[in-house]
């Protein structure tokens, strides 16, 4: 057999081979309480992290948690991370200060929190992902959207997959947001 019949005999398994595609789209999850620690997260059916968009949801899950308590908000994230494995000091120092005087940037991400309303989600708890035509645009990552109920713009979660699994590589969401109306001495 000549090396370019190998050739196409490999490529003939490879196409023969399950195909893992990721679906565009929009997706939203309801969750009818937050994860308050790993346990709680890992027994969501999100927690297989089969999909960037069911990584995204659980990383603001998780930041909402780290928001409320550092120790097992941490353990979420690092859950969430894979293989990165631990926070840096670095990261955790950057988290701490968006999140300083500011929990209130994550639960931004669920559907009913406003400025108005001090960031206080509707329950259940809905979140919404949502792809663009440049999500998926490098091979074996992937940046997904999401709108803050205080933000004109969508942030971004970005992913990376390892396997048949995704996990959290980025996240671009704890930026600046409007004050909610109790700290907010213009409205």
């Amino acid at each position: 057999m000549s090396l370019f019949d190998k050739l196409q005999e490999q490529t003939r398994k490879n196409d023969d081979a399950p195909q893992t595609s990721v679906q565009e789209g929009t997706f939203t999850f309801t969750f009818s309480e937050l994860p308050e620690n790993l346990e709680q997260m890992q027994s969501l059916p999100e927690s297989c992290l089969d999909t960037p968009y069911k990584t995204a949801a659980l990383a603001i899950c998780a930041l909402c948690c780290y928001a409320v308590d550092e120790e097992n908000g941490t353990k979420m994230l690092e859950f969430l991370r894979g293989l990165k494995g631990a926070l840096s000091t670095y990261e955790v120092q950057f988290l701490k200060d968006r999140l300083s005087g500011q929990q209130y940037v994550p639960f931004s991400y669920f559907e009913g929190a406003r400025p108005e309303n001090d960031y206080r989600p509707a329950e259940p708890y809905r979140i919404t992902l949502y792809s663009d035509p440049y999500s998926f645009s490098n091979e074996g990552y992937a940046k997904l959207n999401i709108r803050s109920g205080g933000a004109d713009s969508p942030r971004q979660i970005q992913l990376r997959r390892k396997g048949n699994q995704w996990f959290l590589w980025e996240q671009f969401v704890l930026v600046g947001i409007r004050r909610p109306a109790s700290q907010d001495p213009w409205s």
